[in-house]
């Protein structure tokens, strides 16, 4: 099988297996060139910079860290359950009571194998009567009976020496408390309503900077919009001037032109040129800060739906300027702000109020001293509960913290009324922009349409040899600059448009 295939009048033959490696190779390079230019509108545009990159993570991220510490807020005041548990091993045991007693008719003693022995001292009476009777038959008897009192005596001693040491070799003790805050001065309350606020900021900011993300992408989109429109205008206009020059070229050849017509007209394609090549880079500049902003490489190149560059919307009035205002991000978040240094005055305040905090808790310890000292492994153990009030009665610095406070919160009230007025001159502002953007447009039309008209006329008179071709570059111009002003114009209504709808949170 072959193709014949004609290459500037000759015919090349070509095998068919040839020809259709040829195919598949153009096949596959279509999607390399294709695939870096994106036909697209403006609402998709918004959802690929909105659901793109970590910015949507961070702010959800962020909404979660508040509401964990509104909920810790509020967990505070409730009742705090702990438990304390500890070990502890002694190589001796404590003893409350010596080894060793000395009384004014003897000494006891308590040996370290636990032995208990009695010595009479010498002015006592046993040991009088020792004395009398040594040497006697009465001095054995007496001796064996003074060594059983004295032996009773020590056994008392250890007994006592006994119940008064503590084995403290293995120590355990366990604890199981619940504190429960009655009245702290207000501060757990206000410290949930700081909590709630800074929560409500971190949403706010949020939405505050999803409007952000809308604004900066439909600022890029319309101005690659107009750029392209522009570019083309600059491939329309060099075309015009190219076929002039060569129209001036016939008529220099036919002797109804000079060469200085010619040279002007190319001198001018010359320019009509490098306004091409400007339009061009504007444009690469244009769709790489379209596609930066909405996540994508930068090579990326875009067909955008233009429809909506003619239409905007009218202005606004007084009282959708006031509801705007206050739906604003800006005045939201201080209006927040107010309302966490109000509250934080209030905690300042809590420090001149009574505290009073319920106490109720389990303790096991082994050894025990509920009757006596014991070490049995038994589980016993006690239960406490109490009532702690704190009255300040003195505290100066609490005092001026408090005043301090107040100041503070005053100094966010008139920050917040400022940037009420300031929102609300912006707003009017923009609306004032938007009709004299409108006004543009309208003007720029009829100037257009002028122009297009006399362009026209122009080269009918051209062509009919009434008009030089000066004449019919002016024209030429004039259509230009009336169609970049016309582009200019509803680009700079697109912005203020999409500037005020971000003033009035329509986006």
């Amino acid at each position: 099988m072959r193709y014949n295939i004609k290459v500037k009048g000759e015919r090349l033959k070509v095998k068919g297996y040839r020809m259709w490696v040829i195919v598949l190779l153009c096949t596959l390079s279509l999607p390399l060139s294709a695939a870096d230019t994106l036909v697209t509108t403006l609402s998709a545009c918004r959802d690929m910079a909105l659901h793109t990159g970590s910015s949507a993570k961070a702010k959800q991220e962020a909404i979660l860290a508040a509401e964990y510490n509104r909920k810790a807020a509020l967990a505070a005041m409730f009742p705090r359950v702990s438990a304390n548990a500890g070990y502890m091993w002694n190589s001796k045991k404590a003893h409350f009571v010596g080894n060793e007693a000395a009384f004014s008719f003897g000494t006891a003693t308590v040996a370290e194998d636990g032995t208990a022995s009695f010595a009479w001292s010498d002015n006592s009476v046993a040991g009088s009567l020792q004395q009398w009777t040594a040497g006697t038959v009465l001095e054995q008897p007496v001796k064996s009976l003074s060594d059983q009192i004295g032996q009773h005596i020590a056994d008392a001693y250890k007994y006592v020496y006994d119940a008064a040491t503590v084995d403290l070799t293995h120590v355990v003790v366990a604890q199981a408390t619940v504190m429960q805050p009655i009245y702290v001065g207000g501060r757990l309350i206000q410290t949930y309503k700081i909590a709630q606020a800074t929560e409500n900021m971190a949403k706010i900011e949020s939405e505050a900077k999803r409007e952000e993300i809308i604004y900066k992408v439909d600022e890029a989109y319309w101005r690659v919009v107009a750029v392209t429109q522009k570019k083309q205008l600059a491939e329309q206009y060099y075309s015009l001037l190219c076929q002039l020059e060569q129209d001036v070229k016939e008529a220099v050849n036919e002797g109804v032109a000079t060469q200085a017509d010619l040279l002007n007209v190319t001198t001018k394609r010359g320019d009509a040129e490098v306004k091409k090549l400007r339009a061009e880079n504007g444009l690469t500049l244009s769709n790489m800060a379209l596609a930066q902003v909405c996540g994508l490489p930068l090579s990326t190149s875009f067909v955008l739906d233009a429809s909506g560059l003619s239409e905007t919307s009218l202005p606004v009035s007084d009282m959708d300027t006031e509801t705007a205002v206050a739906n604003r991000s800006e005045l939201q978040l201080m209006e927040q702000a107010q309302e966490i240094a109000n509250r934080t005055a209030k905690i300042a305040g809590a420090g001149l109020q009574p505290n009073i905090i319920a106490q109720a808790s389990y303790m096991y310890t082994n050894p025990n001293f509920e009757n006596g000292n014991s070490s049995n492994w038994d589980g016993k153990g006690f239960f406490s509960a109490g009532v702690v009030v704190n009255v300040p009665i003195v505290h100066a610095d609490d005092i001026l913290r408090y005043k301090a406070a107040k100041h503070a919160a005053k100094v966010v009230e008139l920050k917040t009324e400022e940037t009420r007025e300031l929102l609300t001159l912006q707003t009017t502002q923009a609306n004032q922009q938007l009709a004299e953007a409108q006004q543009k447009i309208a003007v720029a039309l009829l100037t257009q349409k002028n122009a297009e008209e006399v362009l026209r006329m122009a080269r009918e008179s051209f062509d009919a040899g009434m008009v030089t071709a000066s004449e019919l570059m002016q024209a030429q111009t004039l259509w230009l600059s009336a169609a970049t002003d016309l582009i200019d114009a509803q680009a700079e209504a697109k912005t203020v448009e999409t500037q005020l709808r971000k003033y009035l949170g329509k986006l």
